[in-house]
């Protein structure tokens, strides 16, 4: 589910009550433990966090008018969404996140090649992944993106 806000306080004021809550507390987190230099933004009809153009200013390869995308969350029907492109990227990145998530949350772990899909609200580990942001500077993510081009 994309929206069609174009800006973060937007799509964060259309969200259906109960979703309200949990999202402004991932912004939070997120915003918290981002390293400087990551911008937030609507991307992809979601909240992102992306290298600027004044950083970065190559964009994404995919379309060079947008920004590098690193991270996006997203309320979707059924789900609230993190996309980390880190964990994508870095094998020993995903392997920490799911070693810690298990010794944080009961349950299993639904996650896919860069999504992360929290069901209930109540079992998002908020400061887990504000710690998750904190591991990959700008600098980092420009390098590993642009290892990954040329493979």
């Amino acid at each position: 589910m994309q929206s069609k806000a174009t800006t973060v306080a937007a799509y964060l004021a259309e969200l259906p009550e109960d979703r309200k809550t949990p999202m402004n507390q991932l912004c939070s987190a997120i915003k918290k433990n981002l390293p400087t230099g990551f911008k937030e933004v609507i991307s992809y009809g979601m909240i992102g966090y992306v290298v600027p153009h004044s950083i970065f200013p190559a964009g994404y390869h995919c379309n060079p008018e947008l920004p590098l995308p690193f991270i996006n969350i997203a309320s979707q029907k059924n789900f609230i969404s993190v996309y980390h492109m880190g964990i994508y990227s870095d094998p020993k990145l995903m392997d920490w996140f799911i070693a810690e998530y298990g010794k944080k949350v009961a349950g299993k772990l639904d996650i896919g090649k860069s999504c992360i899909r929290f069901k209930n609200p109540d079992k998002i580990p908020f400061d887990l992944i504000g710690e998750l942001c904190s591991k990959i500077t700008v600098a980092e993510w420009i390098k590993a993106y642009q290892k990954m081009l040329k493979k």
